[in-house]
C-alpha cells in the first residue's frame, strides 16, 4: 500500500514539470486510447445483440458507427476537461463546443433513422416494374417528406445550438416578442423558401405529379427525375434537364400523361386522296400493330377524322404500356402506314388535280403546242 502511494506521489510530481497545454494534450491523447477500443467492443457486441432483431435496427446500428464514436470520444473529453490543469474560461469554452457537437451528432442520427426508415419502406416497391404507378406514389410521396423531416431536423438542431449561445438567444427572443419591422422584412425575404416547402408538403399529399411521371413542362416533354425541397427537374427527351420551382405545378398549368396510370394512346394523322380505300388502311393498320412488340393489345382504331378540298384526314389510335412506348409505336405506325401507301395504294397519295375545258372562243391550238402535246 505504501508503494502504490509513494508510485503516486512521484507521478504527480513529475506531472508537475509538464507545462499545463502539454498535460491537456496528454489527457485527450489517453481519451482516444482508451475510447476507440471501448467503443470498437461495444460496436461489436451491439452488433451481436441486434443480429436477429428488424432490419431498422440492424441498419441503425451499422450507420452510426462513426457518429456514436465521436459521442464516446466528446464525452471523455468532456470528463478530461474537468481535471486538466487549465483556466475556467478555457473549460468553459470547451464544454460549450462539446455540448454543440453532442447537439449536432443528435441531429446527425435522427437524420440517418429518418433516412434508413424510408428505404426500408420503399424496398417494397419497384420502379423498373411494367405497371410502376402505385411505386411512383409511394416513391414520391416519402422521399418529399423525407426531406421535409430532415429539413425540420436541421432547423432543430440549429435552434437549439444557437440558444446554447447566450448573446444569440436573447436576440432571438427580442426578435420573435417584437414582430414589427424587421420580422416583416424575415417574413418577405423568406416568402419564396416558405412557398416552396408547403408546395413541396401539398404536392406529397394531393400528388399532381410523381416520380417518373411523364409531363409537358414550359412545351417541353419529359419525365420527372427529382422532387427536391424546393425545386423539380425534368428529364427531357433529348437528355437536357428542366429545373422547375415546386410552386410552378401549384400554381400553373401543366400537362401529366401518367397520373392515373403508364398506359397511353397515341394518335397518328395522314393526309390522303379522297379515293383511298379506307377499309384497306384499317386492315393494314390491325396488322402493324399485331406485328409491333410495342402495342398492349388494347387500343388500335382508324376513322376519317376530317375532309378538306385536296385531301381526307385519317386519325390513326394505337395503345401502348408508357410513354416512351406510345412515341416508338406512333412513330413505327407512322412510317409502315406511309411505305403501304407507297408501294400498294400510290394513288391514295395526296395529289392536285387540274381540268382543261375547252371552249368555241378558245382558238385552234397551235402547231407547236401540238408537237409538245403529242
Amino acid at each position: 500500500m505504501q508503494r502504490t502511494d509513494a508510485v503516486l506521489i512521484e507521478a504527480t510530481r513529475l506531472m508537475h514539470w509538464f507545462p499545463g497545454w502539454a498535460q491537456s494534450i496528454a489527457l485527450v491523447l489517453g481519451c482516444f486510447a482508451v475510447v476507440l477500443p471501448l467503443h470498437q467492443i461495444a460496436y461489436r457486441f451491439l452488433t451481436r445483440a441486434f443480429q436477429g432483431r428488424s432490419l431498422f435496427w440492424r441498419s441503425l446500428v451499422g450507420r452510426t458507427q462513426g457518429p456514436t464514436r465521436l459521442g464516446l470520444i466528446i464525452v471523455a473529453v468532456g470528463a478530461a476537461s474537468a481535471i486538466a490543469p487549465v483556466s475556467r474560461e478555457v473549460r468553459v469554452l470547451v464544454n460549450h463546443t462539446l455540448l454543440v457537437g453532442l447537439v449536432a451528432l443528435a441531429g446527425w442520427c435522427c437524420s440517418i433513422a429518418i433516412h434508413i426508415s424510408t428505404v426500408i419502406y420503399l424496398r417494397r416497391f419497384k420502379l423498373d416494374a411494367e405497371d410502376n404507378l402505385l411505386a411512383r406514389k409511394h416513391f414520391t410521396q416519402m422521399r418529399i417528406l423525407e426531406r421535409a423531416a430532415v429539413t425540420l431536423v436541421a432547423l432543430v438542431t440549429l435552434a437549439i445550438c444557437l440558444m446554447t449561445f447566450e448573446p444569440v438567444r436573447q436576440y432571438g427572443v427580442s426578435l420573435l416578442a417584437s414582430a414589427g419591422a424587421a420580422g416583416l422584412i424575415l417574413g418577405l425575404a423568406m416568402q419564396p423558401v416558405l412557398s416552396n416547402l408547403v408546395a413541396g408538403i401539398q404536392i406529397a399529399i394531393t400528388q399532381p405529379i410523381k416520380i417518373e411521371d411523364a409531363v409537358i413542362v414550359e412545351n417541353e416533354w419529359g419525365w420527372v427525375e427529382e422532387i427536391n425541397s424546393t425545386y423539380v427537374v425534368v428529364r427531357l427527351w433529348d437528355w437536357r434537364r428542366l429545373v422547375v420551382p415546386l410552386t410552378y405545378f401549384i400554381q400553373k398549368p401543366f400537362q401529366n400523361w401518367t397520373r392515373e396510370g403508364s398506359s397511353l394512346i397515341g394518335s397518328v394523322f395522314l393526309y390522303v386522296d379522297h379515293t383511298t380505300p379506307i377499309a384497306a388502311m384499317r386492315t393494314k393498320l390491325a396488322e402493324i400493330a399485331a406485328q409491333s412488340s410495342l402495342w398492349d393489345r388494347k387500343v388500335v382504331n382508324l376513322q376519317v377524322s376530317d375532309m378538306r378540298e385536296n385531301v381526307i384526314e385519317v386519325r390513326m389510335l394505337v395503345s401502348a404500356r408508357n410513354a416512351s412506348q406510345a412515341w416508338d409505336l406512333r412513330c413505327e405506325v407512322r412510317e409502315k402506314m406511309v411505305g403501304f401507301l407507297q408501294t400498294e395504294l400510290p394513288g391514295a397519295l395526296p395529289r392536285l388535280r387540274t381540268e382543261w375545258l375547252r371552249t368555241e372562243r378558245d382558238p385552234a391550238p397551235r402547231s407547236d403546242v401540238r408537237a409538245l402535246a403529242s
